[in-house]
């Protein structure tokens, strides 16, 4: 018998019941709820007059749909302010804790997860939102689901799921100044495909983990997804313990030692197979931008805007002209002459303390470019809090930025944060398809220390210039 892999140690501890197949019904941990794909399962809880079984296991907020600019008249968008409504008067009739829109705790749900200590090692974690991937940094199997899922984790606590197969990624070799972990997941997104982790779950190991912060193992846990897997994972270790200890929802005392010492068992054993496995080479990575309009269309910043008629494959070559066509560009463009009309530093992806210290080190003492428009949104009011603590606002704002409050701001067209038609963005988000920052915008996506570079530059830069 050979050992198991730290995915399906965490699920054989969660299964309820077995089905036929690969289905089971897991036992759901933890529940993070939002405004956007909650409204029809609180629904589905009044229709059927059932209660929510653990309302302790669910923390709400609302981060899509938020304006970032809380002065004055909070809301131009009357849907979003319907959506917000809807969800404080539901997560006060069902008693979920919820974290309101000016206090201390409002953010994004994949960073104020972390934050509070609500995300833990071994546990099951779900959202009505795909990135909920991010949490599996943690050492977690971390999922979104639909709305329907969200009812059945609201009445039973538990979740219908095929076991999925499993893939390491050893990510070796570590990085090269300039290079960050959003290189390495667009590098490695670009290398495999959005489709190379359709049906497995990721475990990410290698040398290069073992060096990374646990912000940016969330970063790369969070564009999981976007390589088509919906869990990507991280073995907790001490650089997790050191995180999660003294947050607000972690354990305590004697409870913190117990749980310390069931996390260190929670690794991969030796002798486990899994499904696939890749070794990817970190150490030769330059900094990577997006040239398309999906995460696979991205290479370094060296290079140029690549010809679909050189490509064999011709779906592939008639999916790239599409994207070429859209972003306005042209193959043979060198990536760094591309000129940007926005910047946006934030999101789930990198909207974190670390994250924004990056962008200031770049920005420290320069100017953005008189035609761009640049906003920094901290992931959370806590990261906004521990930023200006640390002057960061100062940096950003006497480099031109605009510095705003906490949400998913210009990640995702649903608040008032978006491009106009044909404008170009410099962004840390994670997704660059055809309108997802606004109808007819166009996304570049790197790390904060690209952005910050593209925007004192005004086009797509190479940030070692800078350094």
């Amino acid at each position: 018998m050979t050992g198991r892999t730290l995915y399906e140690k965490i699920w054989e501890q969660h299964v309820v019941a077995n089905f036929e197949g690969d289905d089971c019904l897991l036992y759901v941990d933890r529940h993070l709820v939002q405004e956007v794909s909650s409204p029809q399962a609180f629904a589905y809880l009044d229709q059927n007059d059932r209660p929510l079984r653990r309302p302790d296991l669910h923390i709400a907020v609302a981060d899509h749909a938020v304006p970032t600019r809380r002065r004055g008249q909070p809301f131009a968008d009357g849907l979003a302010r319907q959506q917000v409504d809807r969800l404080r008067e539901n997560v006060g009739k069902f008693g979920i804790a919820y974290m309101p829109m000016n206090g201390d705790r409002h953010g994004i749900v994949h960073v104020i997860g972390p934050e509070t200590g609500f995300t833990l090692p071994g546990c099951t974690l779900v959202c009505g939102d795909s990135h909920t991937s991010t949490h599996g940094a943690f050492g977690c199997i971390a999922f979104g689901i639909g709305a329907s899922e969200c009812a059945s984790v609201f009445a039973t606590q538990t979740i219908r799921q095929t076991r999925q197969k499993t893939m390491r990624v050893n990510l070796e070799g570590g990085l090269a100044p300039g290079v960050t972990v959003k290189d390495v997941i667009l590098a490695l997104i670009a290398e495999i495909g959005t489709g190379g982790g359709v049906g497995y779950a990721i475990e990410y190991a290698g040398s290069t983990i073992r060096d990374l912060s646990m912000e940016a193992r969330m970063t790369l846990c969070n564009m999981t997804i976007e390589a088509g897997s919906r869990v990507g994972m991280v073995a907790p270790d001490d650089t997790t313990f050191g995180y999660l200890k003294g947050r607000p929802l972690s354990p305590e005392g004697e409870m913190w030692d117990r749980a310390v010492a069931a996390w260190r068992d929670l690794r991969s054993d030796d002798d486990a197979v899994f499904d696939r496995e890749i070794t990817f080479d970190t150490s030769v990575l330059e900094p990577q931008v997006s040239w398309g309009t999906t995460p696979e269309q991205t290479g370094a910043i060296s290079g140029t805007v690549p010809d679909p008629d050189q490509i064999t494959d011709q779906g592939r070559a008639a999916r790239m002209r599409k994207s070429l066509s859209y972003m306005g560009l042209t193959p043979g463009t060198r990536l760094n002459d591309i000129a940007v009309d926005r910047v946006f530093i934030g999101s789930c992806t990198n909207g974190r303390l670390e994250d924004l210290r990056a962008a200031a080190e770049v920005l420290k003492g320069r100017r953005v470019a008189d035609r761009v428009k640049a906003i920094a949104v901290p992931g959370s009011a806590a990261v906004r809090i521990a930023a200006e603590a640390e002057g960061l606002h100062e940096v950003f704002l006497a480099a031109g930025f605009e510095w705003r409050d906490s949400g998913c701001s210009m990640c995702v067209a649903m608040n008032d944060d978006r491009l106009e038609e044909g404008e170009r963005c410099a962004s840390t988000s994670n997704r660059n398809f055809e309108g997802r920052q606004g109808k007819g915008g166009r996304t570049h996506l790197m790390s904060p220390q690209m952005a910050a570079a593209a925007a004192v530059t005004g086009r797509l830069s190479d940030v070692r210039e800078l350094l």
